[in-house]
Protein backbone atom coordinates (compact mmCIF):
# COMPACT_ATOMS: atom_id res chain seq x y z
CA UNK A 1 0.00 0.00 0.00
CA UNK A 2 1.37 3.39 -0.99
CA UNK A 3 2.36 5.56 1.99
CA UNK A 4 3.42 9.19 1.93
CA UNK A 5 6.14 10.10 4.43
CA UNK A 6 7.35 13.64 4.98
CA UNK A 7 10.01 15.20 7.16
CA UNK A 8 8.47 17.91 9.37
CA UNK A 9 10.73 20.57 10.89
CA UNK A 10 8.00 22.02 13.12
CA UNK A 11 5.38 20.09 15.11
CA UNK A 12 4.16 17.01 13.19
CA UNK A 13 0.42 17.61 12.86
CA UNK A 14 -2.64 15.95 11.40
CA UNK A 15 -6.04 17.29 10.45
CA UNK A 16 -9.19 15.32 9.75
CA UNK A 17 -11.89 17.19 7.86
CA UNK A 18 -15.40 16.81 9.26
CA UNK A 19 -17.70 14.94 6.91
CA UNK A 20 -20.73 16.56 8.53
CA UNK A 21 -19.54 20.14 8.06
CA UNK A 22 -18.31 20.71 11.61
CA UNK A 23 -14.91 21.76 12.91
CA UNK A 24 -11.99 19.53 11.90
CA UNK A 25 -9.99 17.27 14.20
CA UNK A 26 -6.50 18.68 14.80
CA UNK A 27 -3.66 16.77 16.46
CA UNK A 28 -0.06 17.94 16.98
CA UNK A 29 2.97 16.25 18.48
CA UNK A 30 4.91 18.61 20.73
CA UNK A 31 7.76 16.61 22.27
CA UNK A 32 8.94 13.11 23.02
CA UNK A 33 9.87 12.58 26.64
CA UNK A 34 12.42 10.25 28.19
CA UNK A 35 12.05 6.50 27.79
CA UNK A 36 9.30 5.17 30.06
CA UNK A 37 8.15 8.66 31.11
CA UNK A 38 4.58 8.13 29.93
CA UNK A 39 3.89 5.17 32.20
CA UNK A 40 5.68 6.83 35.09
CA UNK A 41 3.63 9.98 34.76
CA UNK A 42 0.38 8.06 34.31
CA UNK A 43 0.90 5.99 37.46
CA UNK A 44 1.95 8.91 39.65
CA UNK A 45 -0.66 11.39 38.42
CA UNK A 46 -3.50 8.84 38.48
CA UNK A 47 -2.92 8.39 42.21
CA UNK A 48 -3.21 12.14 42.75
CA UNK A 49 -6.29 12.36 40.56
CA UNK A 50 -8.05 9.58 42.49
CA UNK A 51 -7.56 11.56 45.72
CA UNK A 52 -9.12 14.73 44.27
CA UNK A 53 -12.44 15.72 45.93
CA UNK A 54 -14.14 15.91 42.51
CA UNK A 55 -12.82 12.58 41.24
CA UNK A 56 -15.21 10.41 39.18
CA UNK A 57 -14.46 6.96 37.77
CA UNK A 58 -16.97 6.22 35.03
CA UNK A 59 -17.01 5.13 31.36
CA UNK A 60 -13.44 3.78 31.61
CA UNK A 61 -12.29 7.41 31.83
CA UNK A 62 -11.43 8.39 35.42
CA UNK A 63 -11.50 12.17 35.70
CA UNK A 64 -11.49 15.13 38.09
CA UNK A 65 -12.74 18.68 37.76
CA UNK A 66 -9.80 20.92 38.59
CA UNK A 67 -11.51 24.27 37.97
CA UNK A 68 -15.19 24.98 37.43
CA UNK A 69 -17.22 27.70 35.77
CA UNK A 70 -18.23 31.06 37.25
CA UNK A 71 -21.11 32.29 35.15
CA UNK A 72 -21.78 35.18 37.52
CA UNK A 73 -18.43 36.63 36.48
CA UNK A 74 -18.76 35.67 32.84
CA UNK A 75 -16.43 32.66 32.99
CA UNK A 76 -17.81 29.74 30.96
CA UNK A 77 -14.61 27.68 30.98
CA UNK A 78 -13.68 24.66 33.05
CA UNK A 79 -10.62 22.46 33.43
CA UNK A 80 -10.55 18.69 33.88
CA UNK A 81 -7.94 15.97 34.15
CA UNK A 82 -8.73 12.55 32.75
CA UNK A 83 -7.00 9.27 32.05
CA UNK A 84 -7.45 6.39 29.63
CA UNK A 85 -6.10 3.02 30.73
CA UNK A 86 -4.72 0.05 28.84
CA UNK A 87 -8.17 -1.15 27.75
CA UNK A 88 -9.12 2.18 26.15
CA UNK A 89 -12.66 3.50 26.43
CA UNK A 90 -15.88 3.33 24.37
CA UNK A 91 -16.75 5.60 21.45
CA UNK A 92 -18.59 8.70 22.65
CA UNK A 93 -19.09 12.39 21.91
CA UNK A 94 -19.72 15.71 23.66
CA UNK A 95 -21.99 18.59 22.69
CA UNK A 96 -19.24 21.21 23.05
CA UNK A 97 -15.86 21.21 21.33
CA UNK A 98 -12.82 19.99 23.21
CA UNK A 99 -9.17 20.97 23.56
CA UNK A 100 -6.76 18.86 25.59
CA UNK A 101 -3.06 18.26 26.10
CA UNK A 102 -1.92 14.74 26.90
CA UNK A 103 1.11 12.52 27.44
CA UNK A 104 0.92 9.08 25.85
CA UNK A 105 1.82 5.97 27.79
CA UNK A 106 4.95 4.03 26.96
CA UNK A 107 3.06 1.88 24.46
CA UNK A 108 1.68 4.78 22.41
CA UNK A 109 -1.93 5.73 21.68
CA UNK A 110 -4.39 5.47 18.83
CA UNK A 111 -6.89 8.30 18.49
CA UNK A 112 -10.03 7.24 16.62
CA UNK A 113 -12.50 9.78 15.23
CA UNK A 114 -15.72 9.61 13.27
CA UNK A 115 -17.28 12.88 12.11
CA UNK A 116 -20.58 11.35 10.98
CA UNK A 117 -23.52 13.52 12.08
CA UNK A 118 -26.57 12.26 14.01
CA UNK A 119 -28.63 12.72 10.86
CA UNK A 120 -26.21 10.62 8.83
CA UNK A 121 -26.25 7.86 11.45
CA UNK A 122 -30.02 7.94 11.56
CA UNK A 123 -30.22 7.43 7.79
CA UNK A 124 -27.40 4.90 7.61
CA UNK A 125 -25.61 3.60 10.76
CA UNK A 126 -22.80 2.33 8.49
CA UNK A 127 -21.85 5.96 7.81
CA UNK A 128 -20.08 5.88 11.18
CA UNK A 129 -17.46 3.46 9.82
CA UNK A 130 -17.26 5.29 6.50
CA UNK A 131 -16.26 8.47 8.36
CA UNK A 132 -13.84 6.68 10.71
CA UNK A 133 -10.18 7.77 10.73
CA UNK A 134 -7.22 7.04 13.04
CA UNK A 135 -4.22 9.06 14.21
CA UNK A 136 -1.34 7.13 15.82
CA UNK A 137 0.70 8.71 18.62
CA UNK A 138 4.12 7.22 19.53
CA UNK A 139 5.08 6.24 23.10
CA UNK A 140 5.98 8.84 25.75
CA UNK A 141 4.82 11.78 23.62
CA UNK A 142 3.37 15.14 24.60
CA UNK A 143 0.61 16.04 22.14
CA UNK A 144 -2.41 18.31 21.72
CA UNK A 145 -5.89 17.52 20.38
CA UNK A 146 -8.73 19.79 19.29
CA UNK A 147 -12.02 18.73 17.75
CA UNK A 148 -15.50 20.08 17.27
CA UNK A 149 -18.58 19.21 19.27
CA UNK A 150 -20.48 16.06 18.33
CA UNK A 151 -17.30 14.39 17.01
CA UNK A 152 -17.35 10.71 17.92
CA UNK A 153 -14.03 9.64 19.40
CA UNK A 154 -12.35 6.73 21.08
CA UNK A 155 -8.85 6.55 22.54
CA UNK A 156 -7.21 3.12 22.51
CA UNK A 157 -3.80 1.44 22.86
CA UNK A 158 -1.59 1.70 19.81
CA UNK A 159 -1.09 -2.08 19.69
CA UNK A 160 -3.53 -4.88 20.45
CA UNK A 161 -3.27 -6.49 23.92
CA UNK A 162 -1.05 -3.65 25.14
CA UNK A 163 -0.40 -3.53 28.88
CA UNK A 164 0.45 0.16 28.80
CA UNK A 165 -1.97 2.99 29.65
CA UNK A 166 -3.13 5.07 26.69
CA UNK A 167 -2.55 8.56 28.09
CA UNK A 168 -3.18 11.12 30.81
CA UNK A 169 -4.62 14.49 29.77
CA UNK A 170 -5.65 17.96 30.87
CA UNK A 171 -8.80 19.09 29.06
CA UNK A 172 -10.02 22.66 28.75
CA UNK A 173 -13.73 23.07 28.07
CA UNK A 174 -13.73 26.53 26.54
CA UNK A 175 -17.51 26.78 26.86
CA UNK A 176 -19.20 24.38 29.26
CA UNK A 177 -22.57 25.45 27.80
CA UNK A 178 -21.43 24.81 24.22
CA UNK A 179 -23.49 22.68 21.88
CA UNK A 180 -27.03 21.37 22.07
CA UNK A 181 -27.45 20.49 25.73
CA UNK A 182 -30.63 19.06 27.18
CA UNK A 183 -32.45 21.31 29.62
CA UNK A 184 -31.56 19.13 32.59
CA UNK A 185 -27.88 19.03 31.61
CA UNK A 186 -27.89 22.77 31.00
CA UNK A 187 -29.20 23.34 34.53
CA UNK A 188 -26.46 21.08 35.90
CA UNK A 189 -23.82 23.06 34.02
CA UNK A 190 -25.20 26.38 35.27
CA UNK A 191 -25.02 25.03 38.83
CA UNK A 192 -21.35 24.12 38.23
CA UNK A 193 -22.23 20.46 38.82
CA UNK A 194 -21.18 19.14 35.41
CA UNK A 195 -18.62 16.37 34.97
CA UNK A 196 -17.02 14.59 32.04
CA UNK A 197 -19.37 11.57 32.32
CA UNK A 198 -22.42 13.85 32.59
CA UNK A 199 -21.33 15.65 29.40
CA UNK A 200 -20.77 12.38 27.53
CA UNK A 201 -23.08 10.65 25.05
CA UNK A 202 -22.41 7.06 23.99
CA UNK A 203 -23.03 5.64 20.53
CA UNK A 204 -26.62 4.73 19.59
CA UNK A 205 -27.37 1.04 19.83
CA UNK A 206 -27.76 0.77 16.05
CA UNK A 207 -24.12 1.69 15.55
CA UNK A 208 -22.90 -0.40 18.50
CA UNK A 209 -24.55 -3.45 16.95
CA UNK A 210 -22.74 -2.88 13.67
CA UNK A 211 -19.38 -2.47 15.41
CA UNK A 212 -19.94 -5.68 17.38
CA UNK A 213 -20.54 -7.55 14.13
CA UNK A 214 -17.65 -5.93 12.24
CA UNK A 215 -13.94 -6.63 12.57
CA UNK A 216 -12.39 -3.21 12.14
CA UNK A 217 -8.94 -4.80 11.86
CA UNK A 218 -9.99 -6.30 8.52
CA UNK A 219 -11.26 -3.00 7.15
CA UNK A 220 -9.01 -0.33 5.66
CA UNK A 221 -9.28 2.63 8.04
CA UNK A 222 -7.47 5.79 6.88
CA UNK A 223 -4.64 6.24 9.37
CA UNK A 224 -2.09 8.98 9.94
CA UNK A 225 1.04 7.99 11.87
CA UNK A 226 2.83 10.87 13.60
CA UNK A 227 6.29 10.53 15.11
CA UNK A 228 9.25 12.57 16.28
CA UNK A 229 12.45 10.64 16.93
CA UNK A 230 12.12 7.84 14.37
CA UNK A 231 10.13 7.45 11.13
CA UNK A 232 7.12 5.10 11.24
CA UNK A 233 7.66 1.59 9.92
CA UNK A 234 11.44 1.59 10.37
CA UNK A 235 13.67 -0.69 12.42
CA UNK A 236 14.78 2.33 14.44
CA UNK A 237 11.14 3.06 15.39
CA UNK A 238 10.51 -0.59 16.31
CA UNK A 239 13.59 -0.73 18.54
CA UNK A 240 12.71 2.61 20.12
CA UNK A 241 9.15 1.48 20.88
CA UNK A 242 10.37 -1.80 22.36
CA UNK A 243 12.85 -0.04 24.62
CA UNK A 244 10.27 2.52 25.74
CA UNK A 245 7.74 -0.21 26.47
CA UNK A 246 10.16 -2.17 28.64
CA UNK A 247 11.31 0.86 30.60
CA UNK A 248 7.72 2.08 30.84
CA UNK A 249 6.61 -1.04 32.69
CA UNK A 250 9.48 -0.67 35.16
CA UNK A 251 8.95 3.05 35.70
CA UNK A 252 5.20 2.62 36.02
CA UNK A 253 5.67 0.01 38.76
CA UNK A 254 8.19 2.29 40.49
CA UNK A 255 5.78 5.23 40.46
CA UNK A 256 2.98 3.03 41.87
CA UNK A 257 5.21 1.68 44.62
CA UNK A 258 6.60 5.11 45.49
CA UNK A 259 3.08 6.46 46.20
CA UNK A 260 3.51 9.92 44.70
CA UNK A 261 2.57 12.88 46.83
CA UNK A 262 2.56 16.64 46.47
CA UNK A 263 3.28 19.65 48.63
CA UNK A 264 1.64 23.00 49.16
CA UNK A 265 3.27 26.16 50.40
CA UNK A 266 2.24 29.81 50.39
CA UNK A 267 3.56 33.10 51.68
CA UNK A 268 1.48 33.10 54.82
CA UNK A 269 -1.92 34.03 53.37
CA UNK A 270 -0.58 37.43 52.41
CA UNK A 271 1.07 38.19 55.75
CA UNK A 272 4.13 40.14 54.71
CA UNK A 273 7.20 39.80 56.90
CA UNK A 274 9.74 42.62 56.59
CA UNK A 275 13.16 43.04 58.16
CA UNK A 276 13.63 46.23 60.15
CA UNK A 277 16.93 48.10 60.30
CA UNK A 278 16.72 48.39 64.08
CA UNK A 279 14.54 47.04 66.89
CA UNK A 280 11.35 49.12 67.38
CA UNK A 281 11.52 51.96 69.87
CA UNK A 282 11.08 50.66 73.38
CA UNK A 283 11.99 47.09 72.45
CA UNK A 284 13.43 45.00 75.28
CA UNK A 285 15.99 43.70 72.77
CA UNK A 286 17.79 47.04 72.82
CA UNK A 287 19.01 46.33 76.37
CA UNK A 288 20.17 42.78 75.68
CA UNK A 289 23.90 42.04 75.30
CA UNK A 290 24.43 45.80 75.32
CA UNK A 291 27.83 45.59 77.02
CA UNK A 292 29.31 43.03 74.62
CA UNK A 293 30.15 43.04 70.95
CA UNK A 294 27.34 41.90 68.69
CA UNK A 295 28.10 39.53 65.83
CA UNK A 296 24.54 39.25 64.58
CA UNK A 297 21.38 41.36 64.97
CA UNK A 298 18.04 41.29 63.18
CA UNK A 299 14.40 42.19 63.74
CA UNK A 300 11.47 41.02 61.62
CA UNK A 301 7.99 42.46 61.73
CA UNK A 302 4.62 41.13 60.54
CA UNK A 303 1.69 43.54 60.33
CA UNK A 304 -1.95 42.42 60.66
CA UNK A 305 -4.52 44.78 59.23
CA UNK A 306 -8.29 44.97 58.73
CA UNK A 307 -9.66 41.56 57.66
CA UNK A 308 -7.01 39.65 59.61
CA UNK A 309 -8.00 41.35 62.86
CA UNK A 310 -11.63 40.24 63.21
CA UNK A 311 -10.94 37.30 65.52
CA UNK A 312 -8.31 39.22 67.53
CA UNK A 313 -9.99 42.53 68.33
CA UNK A 314 -11.17 41.43 71.78
CA UNK A 315 -7.71 40.21 72.87
CA UNK A 316 -5.15 42.20 74.82
CA UNK A 317 -1.54 42.40 73.68
CA UNK A 318 -0.42 39.90 76.31
CA UNK A 319 -3.14 37.44 75.27
CA UNK A 320 -2.10 37.77 71.65
CA UNK A 321 1.55 37.30 72.58
CA UNK A 322 0.61 34.12 74.42
CA UNK A 323 -1.07 32.82 71.25
CA UNK A 324 2.00 33.67 69.17
CA UNK A 325 4.34 31.88 71.61
CA UNK A 326 2.00 28.91 71.51
CA UNK A 327 2.23 29.09 67.72
CA UNK A 328 6.01 28.73 67.84
CA UNK A 329 5.56 25.54 69.86
CA UNK A 330 2.58 23.99 68.09
CA UNK A 331 3.00 25.15 64.49
CA UNK A 332 6.71 24.98 63.65
CA UNK A 333 7.59 25.00 59.92
CA UNK A 334 8.54 21.48 58.85
CA UNK A 335 11.47 22.81 56.85
CA UNK A 336 12.93 24.50 59.93
CA UNK A 337 12.34 21.39 62.01
CA UNK A 338 14.25 19.27 59.49
CA UNK A 339 17.10 21.76 59.48
CA UNK A 340 17.24 21.65 63.29
CA UNK A 341 17.28 17.86 63.28
CA UNK A 342 20.26 17.90 60.89
CA UNK A 343 21.99 20.58 62.96
CA UNK A 344 21.51 18.53 66.14
CA UNK A 345 23.26 15.55 64.56
CA UNK A 346 26.24 17.72 63.61
CA UNK A 347 26.70 19.61 66.89
CA UNK A 348 25.79 16.94 69.43
CA UNK A 349 29.32 15.41 69.38
CA UNK A 350 30.70 18.88 70.17
CA UNK A 351 28.60 19.13 73.29
CA UNK A 352 26.60 22.08 71.99
CA UNK A 353 23.03 22.77 72.97
CA UNK A 354 20.37 20.98 70.87
CA UNK A 355 16.68 21.66 70.36
CA UNK A 356 13.89 20.51 68.06
CA UNK A 357 12.59 24.08 67.89
CA UNK A 358 14.07 26.80 65.67
CA UNK A 359 16.93 28.61 67.40
CA UNK A 360 15.36 32.09 67.91
CA UNK A 361 12.69 30.64 70.23
CA UNK A 362 14.26 27.32 71.21
CA UNK A 363 14.39 28.32 74.89
CA UNK A 364 10.58 27.99 75.01
CA UNK A 365 11.28 24.28 75.51
CA UNK A 366 13.34 25.04 78.62
CA UNK A 367 12.26 23.40 81.88
CA UNK A 368 12.98 26.60 83.81
CA UNK A 369 10.12 27.31 86.23
CA UNK A 370 10.98 30.88 87.23
CA UNK A 371 10.17 33.96 85.18
CA UNK A 372 7.20 32.44 83.39
CA UNK A 373 5.04 34.47 81.02
CA UNK A 374 1.34 33.73 81.49
CA UNK A 375 2.47 31.08 84.00
CA UNK A 376 3.55 28.70 81.22
CA UNK A 377 6.24 30.13 78.93
CA UNK A 378 9.83 30.27 80.32
CA UNK A 379 11.31 33.70 79.56
CA UNK A 380 14.34 35.71 80.61
CA UNK A 381 12.46 39.01 80.83
CA UNK A 382 8.98 40.35 80.05
CA UNK A 383 7.18 43.67 79.84
CA UNK A 384 3.54 44.56 79.28
CA UNK A 385 2.36 48.16 79.11
CA UNK A 386 -0.20 49.43 81.62
CA UNK A 387 -2.92 49.62 78.97
CA UNK A 388 -1.95 46.14 77.67
CA UNK A 389 -1.53 47.50 74.15
CA UNK A 390 2.06 46.25 73.97
CA UNK A 391 3.63 43.09 75.37
CA UNK A 392 7.14 41.65 74.98
CA UNK A 393 9.25 38.74 76.19
CA UNK A 394 12.96 37.95 76.01
CA UNK A 395 14.06 34.41 75.15
CA UNK A 396 17.55 33.03 74.81
CA UNK A 397 20.33 30.81 76.06
CA UNK A 398 24.09 30.69 76.67
CA UNK A 399 26.04 28.06 74.75
CA UNK A 400 29.70 27.10 74.41
CA UNK A 401 30.19 29.05 71.21
CA UNK A 402 27.70 31.93 71.51
CA UNK A 403 25.05 33.74 73.52
CA UNK A 404 21.75 34.69 71.90
CA UNK A 405 18.77 36.71 73.00
CA UNK A 406 15.47 36.99 71.12
CA UNK A 407 12.56 39.35 71.64
CA UNK A 408 9.00 38.46 70.66
CA UNK A 409 6.62 41.41 70.82
CA UNK A 410 3.01 42.27 70.05
CA UNK A 411 1.79 45.86 69.75
CA UNK A 412 -1.81 46.86 69.11
CA UNK A 413 -1.12 50.05 67.18
CA UNK A 414 -4.79 50.95 66.66
CA UNK A 415 -8.13 49.35 65.84
CA UNK A 416 -6.92 48.55 62.34
CA UNK A 417 -3.36 47.36 62.89
CA UNK A 418 -1.33 44.96 65.03
CA UNK A 419 2.46 44.54 64.74
CA UNK A 420 4.14 41.27 65.71
CA UNK A 421 7.94 41.27 65.89
CA UNK A 422 10.72 38.75 66.35
CA UNK A 423 14.28 40.01 66.79
CA UNK A 424 17.57 38.32 67.70
CA UNK A 425 20.98 39.42 68.97
CA UNK A 426 24.02 37.14 69.06
CA UNK A 427 27.42 37.48 70.77
CA UNK A 428 30.02 34.94 69.69
CA UNK A 429 32.36 33.64 72.37
CA UNK A 430 35.04 32.24 70.07
CA UNK A 431 36.14 31.74 66.47
CA UNK A 432 33.91 28.70 66.06
CA UNK A 433 30.94 30.81 67.08
CA UNK A 434 31.77 33.38 64.40
CA UNK A 435 32.26 30.60 61.83
CA UNK A 436 28.91 29.07 62.85
CA UNK A 437 27.08 32.40 62.49
CA UNK A 438 28.72 33.10 59.13
CA UNK A 439 27.37 29.80 57.82
CA UNK A 440 23.78 30.22 59.06
CA UNK A 441 23.37 34.01 58.78
CA UNK A 442 21.82 34.08 55.32
CA UNK A 443 19.47 31.15 55.93
CA UNK A 444 18.51 32.58 59.31
CA UNK A 445 17.53 35.93 57.79
CA UNK A 446 15.93 34.75 54.55
CA UNK A 447 14.08 31.67 55.79
CA UNK A 448 14.24 30.56 59.41
CA UNK A 449 13.11 33.65 61.33
CA UNK A 450 10.53 35.08 58.88
CA UNK A 451 8.99 31.65 58.30
CA UNK A 452 8.76 30.85 62.01
CA UNK A 453 7.14 34.23 62.68
CA UNK A 454 4.60 33.71 59.90
CA UNK A 455 3.67 30.21 61.05
CA UNK A 456 3.30 31.34 64.66
CA UNK A 457 0.97 34.18 63.67
CA UNK A 458 -1.07 31.82 61.47
CA UNK A 459 -1.56 29.61 64.52
CA UNK A 460 -2.60 32.60 66.61
CA UNK A 461 -5.24 33.44 64.01
CA UNK A 462 -6.52 29.88 63.61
Amino acid sequence: MLELKKVINAFPSAQIRSQSGGLPVEVSLIAQLGHGSGNHLYASVLARQSSHPDFIDELDEPSAKLAGTDFAKGDVTSLYSFAVGAKGHPFHRHAGHRIFTAIAGSGGAQLRFSTASPEQLSEDPHSFIKALQYINIPPDCLFTVRFGGETWHQFAPLTEDSKHPVFFALSCHTNELGGALSESLREKVLANEASIPALTELLPQSVISILEQTSLEKIHIPTIDLSLDAPPGTLQRAMCDTTRGGLGRARGLWATWKQSKGFFSDNGKGYKVVELKNPPAGSLLSNQLAKTSLHHEDTFSLTLENENLKQLMHDSASALLGKVLEGFLNNPPKGVSRMMAFRNILVRPMGLRTSTLGCPVSSLLSSRSNGLFENRFPVIDQLTSDDNMRSQVILGANDKHLIFRSCVGVEIVNAHRIDVTLGTRVHCKNLFGRFYMAIIDRTHRSYVTPTMLRYAVEHALA
